[in-house]
């Protein structure tokens, strides 16, 4: 019995081991900054961005989607600086 527990225990810590290098191999990846992991930039005519500031001032200040549009210009300029 006991020569079933010390194999059974180097097995786990084989398989601790392997899955410990195996996620380190995978979170190298996401610090490299390449031109895939950068999302495109839709570019908006000039005429559209002045509709969509027009309906914006139709929106009350503490609205919802002004929240999410304010984000969304963040995002915009982060990808714009990653590209």
């Amino acid at each position: 019995m006991m020569r079933n527990d010390g194999c059974s225990r180097r097995q786990r810590v084989a398989l601790v081991l392997a899955t410990i290098w195996l996620s380190g191999c995978a979170t190298g990846v996401s610090d490299i900054e390449s031109p895939a992991a950068c999302p495109p930039v839709v570019e908006y005519s000039r005429e559209f961005q002045a509709q969509a500031a027009d309906e914006l001032a139709l929106l009350p200040e503490d609205s919802a989607i002004m929240g999410m549009i304010s984000d969304y210009a963040v995002m915009r300029e982060q990808a714009r600086v990653c590209g």
